[in-house]
């Protein structure tokens, strides 16, 4: 009785031992990291796999000498590289995202940041699988934290996924399974002396596509981060319709795998490009395939909504309480939808319309549609009630116009932004024929128009190292990148071609009274601490985010300098600009190597042809 007694409490034990492993496993995977300095607020996106909130035992620690504040995620991961970031303006000046400890796991963040900030102004926030780090008690993102759901751009560069080289110190080798993890993103290419090594970064995508699930007639595709789709097209003999999705990574367990949808039908995930992913369904009826997007935008089912029934995704009701309208330049305005409960919806995009398919609206004011988008692309859309199911939204669009859709963080926000073609003047042919040099025109330019800033100027010289002014090495900059785009058929304004002084408002008016389709601001960054290089882009406004990440990828790829990332700012110029607009910081003057570099020729070319490069392939998304 004794042995018997004996062996059932060792199983016991056995059995209470592999229960922490098993809760340990509903794990908080952090998978990516961005920071808004205009809303001074940090956002991380995770799988989002914890039922209970994540963010009740976290306790901000305050403190001194250096001034910095930290807190602790409970059972989480980062999947991430390590992330440590410097600022030269604002409060904050260092942010830290580490790996603290495996057993348990924790994940680390710490900010430092100057005496006069208030560390009680730091709050943190959770809404599904967003970590929201606000540093400003008065910033009011919420909620409505948008995401990019839908683009009819097909970008010719790599969006978030980049290759850059820096030089780090040797760290011991990882016994860890998080600290491999970590270390897999990075790839040592080459050992050199006074244990430094070269290390080739790439920095992680949006979404990670793990999981395909065929239906009858439907296909579930699901992992974790933010889906974003991009327009789709048809291809023949056989037919089949094809949609990417951009900055995402496919397991390799399923791509290129056949799977069955009916007796005709099939589908087929691959990864196009290192930070592209593709799905291919193969149909006669390939166009009755459109995709139906989870609340939470994480999950994506291609259905043939001729054979569907759909109603099998109503788990809730949602009706519209709010309308907005937004005119984000001349050619640009955006419809806003407000819900009262998380909104399942999908697309359908043709080319002379836009349908949207709300699948548990059950509420809305058709008089609010109509009066609310009066004098906006979207004064023409037509509701069509879906008996029993829900909304569709369907909006006339003109040739050549550009889609993109946003869906807030909560489901209860959807924003779709319409970019119209620029209208050609009435009375063209009565103006005088302007004089073209007589050079063929490359492919992608279409006589696209685009300002070039360069920083400071005259009395306002900028930042100063070593004698060496920023306002010179943006004019020649400058220079160097209006003479590329010249050649390759652009027109270009340059808002100074001298060492004159041009104020932030006559910037801004030189931009709006040339129209141009973009505008680019190019300035030269400098630190307290010397040690700090690299080069960063800096964007604003939502449209503006396709060509800082476009630009920003040919830059980090062309110039040997640790790659700072994108930020969202608030600068004067690229706020008040009503063109999608970008700031360029080339390097840090107050460097004494980088800036040796910086005033070298080889150094202002590569940087001049690196940014014509991203301003021709930010083009070349429209001729697609």
């Amino acid at each position: 009785m004794k042995k018997i007694s004996t062996i059932i409490f060792l199983l016991l034990i056995v059995i209470f031992s592999f229960v922490p492993k098993s809760f340990a496993e509903n794990i908080f995977k952090i998978t990516s990291a961005n920071f808004d300095t205009s809303n001074s607020m940090i956002v991380l996106t995770a799988q989002d796999t914890v039922e209970a909130p994540i963010m009740q035992d976290v306790k901000i620690i305050k403190m001194e000498n250096p001034n910095r504040a930290y807190f602790d995620i409970n059972d989480a991961v980062i999947t991430i590289p390590k992330q440590d970031w410097t600022f030269t303006s604002g409060p904050i000046k260092q942010v830290k995202i580490n790996q603290f400890s495996t057993n348990p796991n924790s994940v680390r963040v710490v900010m430092y940041f100057d005496d006069d900030f208030n560390p009680d102004n730091i709050k943190l926030s959770r809404l599904k699988n967003n970590i929201f780090i606000k540093l400003n008690k008065n910033n009011s993102c919420n909620e409505n934290y948008l995401q990019n759901t839908y683009r009819d751009e097909h970008s010719s560069s790599s969006d978030f996924y980049e290759y850059t080289t820096v030089m780090v110190p040797v760290e011991p080798a990882q016994n860890d399974i998080v600290g491999q993890i970590q270390d897999a993103f990075n790839t040592t290419t080459e050992a050199v002396q006074n244990n430094i090594q070269k290390k080739e970064l790439k920095l992680n995508t949006k979404y990670y596509l793990n999981n395909i699930t065929p239906k009858n007639n439907s296909v579930l595709l699901s992992g974790f981060g933010a889906i974003t789709l991009e327009r789709p097209y048809i291809l023949s003999n056989p037919t089949r319709i094809v949609y990417d999705l951009p900055n995402t990574l496919t397991d390799s367990k399923i791509r290129n795998k056949e799977y069955k949808l009916n007796e005709t039908d099939t589908v087929k995930v691959g990864q196009f490009s290192v930070n592209k992913a593709r799905i291919v369904i193969s149909s006669e009826n390939a166009n009755d395939y459109i995709p139906v997007y989870s609340n939470d935008n994480q999950s994506l089912l291609f259905a043939n909504m001729k054979k569907v029934n759909y109603q099998t995704l109503l788990n809730n009701s949602a009706n519209i309480i709010g309308y907005s309208k937004e005119k984000n330049d001349s050619q640009t305005y955006s419809m806003v939808l407000f819900f009262d409960a998380p909104m399942i919806h999908a697309i359908d995009r043709d080319n002379n319309k836009f349908d949207i398919y709300l699948y548990n609206t059950s509420k809305y004011s058709e008089d609010r549609l109509k009066t609310t988008f009066t004098g906006t692309p979207f004064e023409k859309m037509q509701p069509i009630i879906l008996p029993k199911i829900g909304l569709k939204l369907s909006i006339p669009l003109e040739q050549d116009s550009m889609v993109s859709t946003y869906l807030g963080a909560d489901g209860k926000t959807f924003k779709v932004k319409i970019k119209e073609p620029q209208k050609k003047p009435a009375i063209a042919a009565i103006l005088p024929t302007p004089v073209v040099k007589n050079t063929p025109e490359p492919v992608g330019s279409g006589h696209k128009k685009v300002v070039i800033d360069a920083g400071h100027g005259g009395s306002d010289a900028g930042a100063i190292g070593g004698g060496i002014y920023e306002k010179n090495i943006t004019l020649d900059v400058a220079k160097r990148v209006e003479k590329l785009l010249t050649k390759k058929g652009y027109t270009v304004q340059m808002t100074r071609d001298n060492d004159t002084y041009v104020s932030l408002q006559d910037r801004v008016a030189i931009s709006e009274n040339f129209n141009p389709d973009i505008f680019v601001s190019i300035h030269v960054n400098s630190s307290v601490r010397p040690e700090i290089t690299g080069i960063e882009t800096h964007y604003y406004h939502q449209e503006s985010m396709s060509l800082a990440q476009t630009v920003h990828s040919s830059f980090a790829s062309a110039i040997k300098s640790p790659n700072r990332g994108l930020f969202k700012s608030k600068f004067y110029v690229i706020n008040h600009t009503t063109a999608p607009s970008i700031l360029v910081e080339i390097g840090f003057i107050s460097n004494s190597s980088e800036r040796a570099e910086l005033v070298s020729e080889k150094r202002k070319q590569a940087t001049a042809k690196a940014i014509a490069d991203g301003i021709q392939n930010y083009f070349k998304q429209y001729d697609k």
